[in-house]
């Protein structure tokens, strides 16, 4: 998070998360028509919702930030590199550790 990139993908997702559902749900009247308008009325009731939802808002903006954004120094900004180790169970001694079963049940249902 030192970097001024991932800062304004955070805040930027954080702030348009709570916004944009608080705006959907403003001009939510009784007769069940939300901001968006058009002949189908699943469509509607679909874009309403994802809209109305603040996670689904944040994760938007945050996941089209992140692959629309330059990367200033490396690819180590987004993290990829991190995520490598744990790809595979192996690739990591932690994932043993954490995902051991319990009474030594590793034996007999290995991982893999």
């Amino acid at each position: 998070m030192n970097s001024m990139r991932n800062l304004i993908i955070t805040g930027l997702s954080l702030f348009l998360g709570i916004s944009v559902p608080r705006f959907f749900n403003e001009y939510w009247n009784p007769s069940h028509h939300g901001l968006v308008h058009t002949n189908a009325g699943w469509f509607n009731a679909f874009l309403n919702t994802i809209f109305s939802s603040p996670p689904m808002v944040g994760l938007i903006v945050a996941v089209f930030l992140d692959n629309t954004l330059e990367v200033e120094k490396s690819k180590k900004d987004r993290g990829m590199p991190w995520w490598v180790k744990f790809r595979t169970f192996r690739g990591d001694n932690r994932n043993e550790e954490f995902y051991h079963l319990p009474f030594n049940l590793n034996r007999f249902f290995p991982p893999t």
